[in-house]
């Protein structure tokens, strides 16, 4: 059942919607972009968050100015020591990088200088709003600021920013240019994501229009650009694409539209949903592989039916 807010929101958007469009439309880009509480939800969320803590203070901390925010880094094994590659790790909505810590952490243990940042209001940065263009500009800011990335890994919305600033389809932005890719329960279009959100909020058409035009104006690309398979395609970079068959919150289909693409590599994590999945250590060790050109072969079993794994999310 709607929860009363989402009433309220409902009924002032269907009352706005129609004698005024664009306001309509302004304020529900803004609905669209603010970024949830960061507390943890729960006391599982909690200790998770907690823990990742606690492997954060490894690292060192390097805020970074982005546009007008604050954008938290956090580096593993920064001493310079020659011939280290470089990844950077990017996390999802109402996620932080202390919650996929364990990523980041796992992959430092190979020998690299491992990046991982907040997004705008998320973590440790400032802000209460995200959208693709301030986490492509974060990410497009990391490699300013440590140098080029030999492989960037990115999870769900992260991973479709990662995409998005890989392929360049930012212009005005910029892009980066890792030599291997990582995306793990990531979106791979974003239309579906604004026709979940309309319907939620129950945006008359006319405004769910001028909502996409609001959000492409701010981009500076079409939606349709928006598409991460495209970009893999046109990038012709090594890519990895893990991802659990029974995801709630990005369906497998995002994943199967990478099947045939030459370049890429499909693993299926199945019994991790899409939140746990990311500190796996199954498929940290799967991605560690692929970074370090190990072709151990991964199947659902090696990630999923590993003892003290929980059940999908």
């Amino acid at each position: 059942m709607p929860s009363f807010a989402l009433k309220v929101i409902r009924f002032g958007f269907a009352a706005m919607g129609r004698p005024f469009p664009n306001t309509t439309a302004g304020l529900a880009f803004r609905l669209f972009c603010l970024t949830p509480s960061r507390r943890p939800k729960g006391g599982k969320a909690r200790a998770m968050e907690d823990e990742g803590r606690e492997r954060l203070s490894a690292a060192q901390k390097i805020p970074l100015a982005v546009g007008r925010s604050t954008v938290m880094a956090y580096r593993f094994n920064s001493d310079g020591k020659p011939g280290r590659p470089r990844y950077l790790v990017v996390h999802g909505w109402g996620s932080n990088a202390a919650y996929i810590a364990a990523l980041p952490a796992g992959l430092a243990e190979t020998g690299a200088e491992v990046v991982v940042l907040d997004f705008p209001g998320h973590g440790l940065s400032s802000g209460r709003s995200l959208n693709m263009r301030q986490a492509v500009e974060a990410i497009v800011a990391a490699e300013s600021r440590f140098g080029h990335f030999d492989a960037a890994v990115g999870h769900s919305f992260g991973g479709a920013s990662m995409m998005l600033a890989a392929g360049g389809v930012m212009r005005q932005v910029g892009s980066i240019s890792p030599s291997k890719l990582v995306v793990v329960g990531a979106p791979s279009h974003i239309h579906w994501l604004f026709d979940d959100f309309s319907r939620m909020v129950g945006l008359p058409s006319r405004v769910k229009a001028q909502l996409i035009r609001r959000a492409e104006k701010v981009a500076g690309a079409s939606l349709d650009d928006f598409d991460t398979v495209a970009s893999a395609a046109r990038l012709g970079t090594p890519l990895l694409v893990v991802h659990a068959e029974e995801d709630k919150e990005v369906a497998a289909d995002h994943a199967r539209r990478f099947e045939g693409l030459a370049t890429a590599r499909l693993e299926w994590a199945n019994g991790l949903g899409h939140r746990r999945i990311v500190s796996d250590r199954g498929v940290i060790e799967t991605i560690a592989a692929f970074l370090t050109n190990d072709r151990r072969p991964l199947c659902e079993t090696s990630i999923a039916a590993k003892p003290g794994n929980d059940a999908a999310a």
